[in-house]
């Protein structure tokens, strides 16, 4: 025989049942956001200490490259500092061997224009003119040339030859002959003859007379030649003196010395204004 329960009695039993439930059901949720709590704050200690570590690594590399930065920059400086050192030891040295150089090249030139003292350069006679025997051809040439009463006998010639350059061809023109003297009275006494006439003629051939300088005297004394070509017109008498000065004899006698050619044409100019 089935009991039946009294209405109140279910419904006591229903409403303990659903307290059940919702009690069982905030426990569940409350577990639930205090473990999600939990890993939140597991998570984020993790992620800082990973990202610490991480930048605490980086950092520390960054601090080994200054290091080495620095040490690099350090080994630079001392390489600079003695490179200047190197560098101003070898502009000293340059400047030593420079002064050196010039004094030594003044040297030569001075002994190579000494060696040629004795000699003379004739331009203009036509090749092959000389012969076998050119220290004979051309001693009796100079005699010939400029006459008995300059040289009563034929001048004593220690060496004559052409140019030692490439012989030219047909119609071009011809070596200059390189004479050297016995004795410096001689080749004295030529280079004045030489200078009243200008040029000098032997048989058909006109020809010139030249002292014989060094390529390098040539050069300082080249740079005069317009200066001199003014002072010419001018009616002034203007001679080079030996390596390279420029003297001027004005109309009155006096005597003007010049070392450059910019110097003598300033005078030119003035003189001129004049």
């Amino acid at each position: 025989m089935t009991i039946a329960m009294p209405p109140k009695a279910a419904k006591s039993t229903d409403r303990s049942s659903e307290l059940e439930s919702a009690t069982s059901a905030a426990v569940s949720r409350a577990d639930i956001i205090a473990l999600l709590a939990e890993h939140r704050t597991t998570l984020v200690a993790e992620l800082k200490t990973t990202f610490f570590d991480e930048v605490n690594c980086k950092l520390d590399e960054l601090q080994r490259e200054s290091d080495n930065h620095g040490e690099r920059l350090t080994s630079l400086e001392e390489n600079a500092n003695t490179f200047d050192q190197r560098v101003s030891r070898l502009e000293a040295t340059c400047s030593a061997l420079q002064t050196a150089n010039d004094k030594l090249k003044a040297k030569l030139v001075d002994v190579e224009g000494r060696h040629r003292r004795l000699n003379v350069r004739l331009v203009g006679l036509p090749e092959g003119i000389e012969g076998p025997q050119p220290s004979k051809f051309f001693a009796k040439l100079l005699q010939d040339a400029f006459g008995q009463d300059v040289f009563p006998t034929p001048p004593e010639l220690d060496r004559a030859h052409r140019s030692l350059v490439q012989k030219p061809g047909p119609g071009e023109r011809p070596r200059p002959v390189i004479i050297c003297f016995h004795r410096y009275q001689n080749k004295e006494l030529l280079i004045r003859e030489a200078r009243k006439r200008r040029e000098v003629k032997y048989q058909d051939n006109i020809f010139r007379v030249y002292e014989d300088y060094s390529p390098e005297v040539v050069d300082q004394r080249k740079v005069y030649k317009t200066v001199m070509s003014d002072l010419y017109r001018m009616g002034l008498r203007p001679s080079l003196l030996y390596p390279a000065r420029l003297r001027i004899t004005k109309q009155d006698g006096t005597r003007v010395m010049f070392g450059s050619a910019v110097e003598a044409k300033k005078f030119v100019e003035d003189f001129g204004g004049d």
